[in-house]
């Protein structure tokens, strides 16, 4: 069979963090290439109307209600996902000692434990079938991490881990598994951004600075959505680094050259 468009291999699809970014930019692909798509919001009002696409309700900061939410969405698809994507996330800025415990642990439980929880019930559907594709967002942060972001960077370097697992564990079944890691894209992100600081150190305000510029110069999201549109055509586990020349080729190459050390001199630089 010639595979030509998404929807010769999968013909539905549930996406979390879909109202903006990438997870709209991965939506779009899907509806162009014929995909059924359930996309999810804390608000579905951000969502809007479209042809094949139906709007679902989802907060990772309530697990449980978003585990139901998933498995309603998925009976109305006729009991299972072709494909899953896990995009939906969020950024907390500031000193991991000097930021209360409790925005961290609520960072991670809901950008890995409830992504973890999604998962869970997405696979098994999709491993009794012998079919199907799941996609977990996570960030060439996991690899370069992020200053004063270190529940972003643990969350995405656990996502990068848990694909890898599951890309032994469903080897010979029918199911793929992806590790999607973006870097920088010009996106809402930094906007939508929890800063636990006040009055930032001089040191706190470089590093947002190069964010920012970052963002600024960073390619469109259309971009990662035609990176994640080639990978599920190629029809296989891996992982995939989308973004900029720099970010996704470059530097993953003087990472894997260079030693360690060299390498955090590299980041202290680049972020000032």
């Amino acid at each position: 069979m010639s595979v030509t468009k998404v929807s010769d291999l999968y013909r539905t699809a549930f996406v979390t963090g879909a109202s903006s970014g990438l997870g709209a930019a991965f939506v779009e692909m899907l509806l162009a290439d014929g995909v059924r798509v359930w996309g999810t919001a804390r608000d579905p009002a951000r969502l809007g109307a479209r042809e094949n696409f139906t709007p679902v309700v989802l907060d990772l900061a309530d697990p449980a209600a978003a585990g139901e939410n998933f498995l309603h969405a998925a009976d109305a698809a006729g009991g299972a996902f072709d494909l899953v994507i896990h995009n939906a996330g969020y950024g907390v800025f500031g000193p991991f000692a000097a930021t209360d415990f409790a925005v961290w642990q609520a960072q991670l439980d809901a950008m890995m434990l409830a992504t973890l929880r999604l998962a869970h019930a997405a696979l098994r559907p999709m491993l009794a079938r012998r079919r199907g594709c799941l996609v977990n967002v996570s960030s060439l942060a996991a690899e370069f991490p992020l200053p004063f972001m270190s529940g972003y960077n643990v969350a995405k370097a656990g996502l990068s881990a848990f694909s890898e697992s599951l890309a032994f564990e469903t080897r010979g079944t029918g199911v793929t598994v992806i590790d999607f890691r973006p870097g920088d894209y010009r996106t809402p992100f930094n906007q939508a951004m929890q800063r636990s600081s006040a009055e930032p150190s001089e040191i706190e305000a470089r590093a947002w600075r190069r964010l920012e510029a970052n963002l600024l110069a960073a390619p469109a999201p259309a971009r990662a959505a035609a990176d994640l549109r080639g990978a599920l055509l190629r029809g296989r586990s891996g992982t995939v680094r989308s973004g900029s020349f720099f970010q996704a080729r470059l530097a993953p190459l003087f990472a894997r050259m260079a030693p360690r050390v060299l390498l955090r001199a590299a980041l202290r630089i680049y972020y000032g």
